[in-house]
């Protein structure tokens, strides 16, 4: 059963107390194959949720940290982080593994929608929110996950009703499903098999945000 390699964790909390080039540099060997491990876990994933899901690529995000614009210059991440894309159109948001010592997480959903499928969204929850709250009451979705959070506004949307019943799911800016993760449950054996379940138990809720995306107000697809 694939693993997370146990250095991954000693060596982030080196990298926090030596971010810089010199000492990275000198632990590059031993980056390299950690980053190698970690491909080939999300690989592992995507080859056993690959059969029921529609998955396009997995992406293993750069350890390098973009200074230009952020007051924090330590050049390097200290954390793997990992995406998993749907296949759009007709298939939208996505699965993330962070991997931090002492903040790791499961991640789903949708960090950035753009504004057109925002305001969609919220149209369709304005209509009627019965099936995600269907959906997000579901036991196969609280055994995996810890709820739905994202960024919100305090009031609501322009042109939306501040008194709607809804409106707790309506202001939200972001969809996103995440479960907090310590570093014993990262280590497991079992780690790899939580992964998966945990996906495909949110799969019925992205299914539902790829309808809604995929289709107009009267229910007419779009592709």
């Amino acid at each position: 059963m694939p693993v997370v390699n146990p250095d991954i964790l000693p060596f982030f909390k080196a990298l926090e107390q030596n971010n810089n080039r010199e000492w990275f540099e000198s632990q590059k060997p031993r980056f390299k194959s950690l980053e190698d491990d970690v491909k080939a876990f999300g690989l592992q994933i995507l080859n056993a949720i690959g059969p029921s899901e529609h998955i396009d690529k997995v992406k293993l995000f750069r350890i390098y940290r973009d200074v230009r614009f952020s007051n924090d210059k330590t050049p390097y991440k200290t954390h793997f982080g990992m995406a998993f894309h749907r296949e759009k159109p007709l298939y939208r948001g996505g699965y993330y593994i962070h991997i931090k010592p002492g903040a790791s997480f499961l991640g789903a959903g949708f960090w950035d929608p753009n504004k057109e499928d925002l305001y969609r969204i919220r149209k369709e929850l304005e209509i009627d929110a019965a099936e995600l709250r269907t959906l997000l009451s579901a036991k196969s979705f609280a055994t995996h996950w810890d709820g739905l959070t994202g960024e919100e506004l305090k009031t609501a949307p322009k042109n939306f009703n501040k008194e709607h019943p809804d409106i707790d799911l309506i202001r939200k800016k972001q969809y996103i499903f995440t479960k907090k993760l310590s570093d014993q449950e990262v280590l497991d054996p079992a780690f790899y098999d939580r992964v998966c379940n945990a996906f495909l138990a949110l799969r019925p809720l992205l299914d539902y945000f790829s309808a809604v995306l995929t289709t107009n107000l009267n229910g007419e697809p779009l592709y």
